[in-house]
């Protein structure tokens, strides 16, 4: 049930406000494309700036529109296992599939911790609903370990999955060790998803997928060529693919008065620039998110335009559900003064 591929679904916006008829749509696109399933208000939805008002009525649009057409996954995790527990009823009564619980940020719990005062009182609370624990200590600075996750593993029948965003091979290694063969790993990376589905000591059943919210369709035909074995041909999609798996982190130097820094386009900034530009549902990132700078927004449309030259397929479908011309839309990207800074 849970092998492939799963949108991290972005949360669209119209001057700050949450653009609910543009989620709609961008639901019915990934549906259309015959995405496994969405993951609603992931670090991708931006999770940490929406009102839990508008975190639980995400998730219940969502829901909605995915209900009999592909799993819905509710991201209900924070650092409060009393949020938690309340977003999570929410989410278990408008009847989503899966919970995915985001490590505790910020006051930083050990593994032990995380184990017994977060993620066991929820998958005791919701016995009939799969618990995915979310592990990324580079957001975080925490991490549920290998050992803990194992346990859950035995203690709970809702607990038999994990998204993986740790970036270390050798955890994975070590997760797929202690949790068994039959333990679904997801990949959190889409960078990694092919190594991680092909390497036999980590065996990943899919991904949580970023890219796939402007190609669902060709993301989850390289999960299920993986899936079928076929490595040739799950390559070639890869190799179309990948410069847009480079978007989710976007790194520039840039020049300040008092010297050269290095700046971070963290996720979502990067996908949410490029749907802006490709004409989809999307609107800016909330603060403290803010823009491009002139020299990130550059790699935004020198990764757009370099997929839509070499593998046109890949962002033909955009082109076709929103009714939009790319090619037109790429020639006048560098225009979109909202979409960047005009100096650092």
């Amino acid at each position: 049930m849970y092998k492939g591929c799963f949108t991290a679904l972005v949360t669209p916006f119209i001057n700050d406000t949450v653009d609910y008829e543009g989620l709609g749509k961008l639901a019915d696109f990934q549906i259309k494309n015959g995405i496994t399933g969405i993951l609603a208000v992931g670090t991708t939805g931006e999770s940490p700036t929406l009102t839990w008002d508008e975190h639980n009525k995400v998730i219940e649009d969502v829901a909605k529109k995915t209900r009999g057409k592909c799993i819905c996954i509710a991201g209900t995790g924070s650092n409060n296992t009393k949020e938690t527990l309340e977003s999570s009823k929410h989410a278990v009564d408008i009847g989503v599939e899966a919970l995915l619980l985001v490590d505790p940020y910020y006051n930083g719990p050990s593994s032990l911790e995380i184990r017994r005062e977060y993620v066991a009182p929820v998958a005791r609370a919701f016995p009939d609903v799969q618990i995915i624990p979310y592990v990324i200590p580079g957001r975080t600075g925490a991490q549920l370990l290998p050992e803990d996750l194992a346990i859950l593993n035995r203690d709970f029948d809702n607990v038999n999955m994990v998204k993986e965003a740790t970036g270390s091979l050798e955890n994975m290694k070590h997760t797929r060790a202690c949790c068994g063969a039959d333990f679904t790993i997801l990949s959190g990376d889409d960078g990694l998803t092919f190594e991680m589905m092909t390497d036999p000591e980590i065996m990943a059943s899919g991904v949580v997928s970023v890219a796939s919210n402007v190609a669902p369709g060709p993301v989850t035909e390289m999960v299920k060529l993986l899936e079928q074995g076929n490595q040739a041909e799950a390559k070639k999609i890869l190799s179309a693919l990948e410069p847009l798996f480079g978007l989710v982190t976007i790194k520039t130097k840039e020049k300040t008065p008092y010297g050269e820094v290095v700046c971070r386009a963290r996720n979502p900034l990067g996908i949410k620039t490029l749907m802006s530009i490709l004409g989809m549902p999307s609107g800016g990132c909330r603060q403290p998110l803010g823009k491009m700078t002139v020299s990130g927004l550059e790699k935004v449309i020198e990764t757009a335009r370099k997929v839509q030259s070499d593998n046109p397929e890949i962002l033909k479908p955009v082109a076709e559900f929103f009714g939009v011309d790319i090619d037109a839309r790429l020639s006048s990207a560098s225009n979109l003064q909202e979409l960047y800074y005009e100096s650092y």
